[in-house]
């Protein structure tokens, strides 16, 4: 059986993981999906490209960057713990 505990940014905090934030690889076209049509068509960038989501420990995404390095080092700049997830 899989949980289904939800936990809040409160729960974490409480775990002493406020500052910590994971990066994966996401889809640009996922990112495309999420924004309004008139800002996408803004963009200059291949939907098939690997770009690379900066997420708070509950989850929410906080950052999107070109590359693995550039997620991790905003991360670092802003004081937060990155890690990697795959």
């Amino acid at each position: 059986m899989t949980p289904t505990t939800t936990m809040t940014k409160e729960d974490f905090r409480g775990l002493g993981a406020p500052d910590l934030v994971y990066v994966r690889e996401i889809r640009a076209s996922d990112i495309i999906a999420d924004i309004a049509v008139a800002e996408a068509r803004a963009l200059s960038i291949d939907p098939k490209a690997t770009l690379y989501a900066v997420h708070g420990a509950d989850g929410e995404r906080l950052a999107v960057m070109l590359d693995r390095e550039a997620a991790f080092a905003a991360a670092v700049a802003h004081e937060l713990e990155p890690v990697s997830v795959h």
